[in-house]
């Protein structure tokens, strides 16, 4: 079959073109593209906690400092998630993307030049916008770029990348900086920022987008880049298109943020918001706890608990790798309820027990995270797919604030009520009462998406 740049007429005929590309090396090369630089972010989301003893020693931080330090990057990952999305629906994927990423790693070059607390707490929220602006925005350009058979797994198995960057981050700082100082860790975190023009150079824009902003020469450019590299990876013809599906076109576009409220989307908005925002809570409640918890109920050595805690953490990665291969065959409604089903049932038992010793401790919050993580991870997928092209990028940041609110409050919450003097097993106890809303919320409304393209599920 023969390949040109025609324009295409409409934007369900770019869609037809996009679902019969048969997945090749190139689309992988792409998602290893991306992820890589996903990774990064991660990996800098992190390196606050890690550095953090070693600045305060150094710089005389005080407590309220300390706190400043470690919560500013939130802050501004809360607003790059707002700002993120309202950009990548008007000046396209990956230009946002390619920008985020210049300016996270620029960042961590100034804030390993830095020599007071005040510079680096610029500098640190700065690259908390970026680090909260790449990652919806490269979830919905992964999303747009892949076909509706086996979209799950493709997707997921990118996701991973961001849980495995803050696993790495925790061990390269372990090595670094004791060897090289605190510096190194930032220095190194701004090496990716190379990765910004091999990206604008070798990634091309997302079709779907071009054709929702009227762009039709261009889309049908893109295309065919993407038509020529699949059909040179694949050494085979390309299938012929399906007939077009009808797509809402650009001249009856409205604004973005209404459209996430509008007829089928504010079921949509509400659900997926709901469980964005418990399943973040639940998550970076428990966990952010786990180590005073060891040290201060349980008194053991450093070390050790900060090897517990990591432990769980791990078990959290395996439960985002069995979302990525089971996704697809029992579908994103299931993995939502059921996970948070299960999260809801392992913190019962956790309270019931009492959380009597540490082991018990670390095999049930284990297990909660395997079904939490599966959860979390799943709404990288689960939320591009629910809105249309327009407004999808704008609909995966506002996800990402839900998932900000709920990393801010779920260890504020889990806090006042372990310092309060409540026993601990009540405290599991809290957090399991609000992941059985979420599962609740995801049983009852939340929409199958499983094998159907993106223009079927929101046109």
């Amino acid at each position: 079959m023969s390949i040109d740049a025609t324009p295409a007429m409409t934007q369900g005929d770019i869609a037809a073109r996009l679902e019969r590309l048969p997945m090749s090396r190139w689309q992988i090369s792409v998602r290893l593209l991306i992820g890589i630089v996903t990774f990064f972010e991660a990996f800098d989301q992190l390196l606050i906690a890690y550095t953090l003893p070693v600045l305060s020693r150094e710089w005389g931080l005080s407590a309220a400092t300390s706190t400043a330090a470690l919560t500013i990057g939130s802050i501004g990952m809360l607003a790059g998630a707002l700002v993120s999305g309202w950009a990548a629906d008007r000046i396209g994927r990956v230009k946002v993307i390619a920008i985020c990423v210049a300016v996270s790693a620029l960042c961590s070059a100034g804030m390993a030049a830095c020599d007071s607390l005040t510079p680096f707490l610029v500098l640190r929220f700065v690259q908390g916008l970026a680090i909260g602006g790449e990652v919806p925005t490269a979830a919905a350009y992964i999303s747009e770029i892949t076909r509706a058979h086996k979209r799950g797994r493709f997707v997921l198995l990118y996701e991973v990348v961001f849980p495995a960057g803050l696993a790495v981050s925790a061990l390269v700082a372990a090595w670094l900086i004791p060897l090289w100082g605190w510096r190194s860790l930032y220095l190194l975190a701004a090496v990716p920022g190379l990765m910004a023009f091999l990206i604008l150079k070798k990634v091309p824009e997302s079709p779907r987008w071009l054709a929702s902003r009227g762009k039709y020469d261009k889309a049908a450019a893109a295309m065919a880049t993407m038509e020529t590299k699949v059909q040179r990876a694949t050494g085979e013809p390309l299938p012929a298109p399906a007939a077009a599906a009808p797509v809402t076109e650009p001249q009856q576009r409205g604004n973005a943020l209404r459209d996430l409220f509008a007829g089928r989307y504010r079921r949509r908005t509400l659900t997926v918001w709901t469980i964005w925002f418990v399943g973040y809570l639940a998550n970076y409640g428990i966990t952010s706890w786990l180590p005073t918890i060891y040290r201060g109920v349980f008194h053991l050595p450093l070390g050790q608990a900060l090897w517990y805690s990591t432990a769980t953490s791990g078990a959290g990665l395996v439960g985002c790798v069995l979302a990525a291969l089971v996704i697809d065959r029992i579908g994103r409604r299931m993995v939502l309820a059921v996970g948070l089903g299960a999260t809801t049932a392992m913190l019962v038992v956790l309270g019931a027990l009492g959380a009597g010793s540490p082991v018990q401790l670390l095999v049930w919050s284990s297990l909660a995270a395997v079904f939490n993580f599966a959860v979390n991870i799943s709404l990288y997928l689960y939320t591009p797919e629910l809105y249309p092209t327009r407004s999808r990028a704008l609909g995966c940041s506002l996800g990402g604030v839900m998932n900000r609110l709920g990393l801010i409050l779920g260890p504020i919450l889990v806090g006042a009520v372990y310092a309060g003097g409540t026993a601990l097993g009540s405290v599991f106890l809290l957090i399991s009462g609000i992941t059985l809303v979420g599962a609740i919320v995801a049983a009852v409304f939340a929409e199958e998406t499983r094998g159907r393209t993106l223009e079927e599920i929101a046109p």
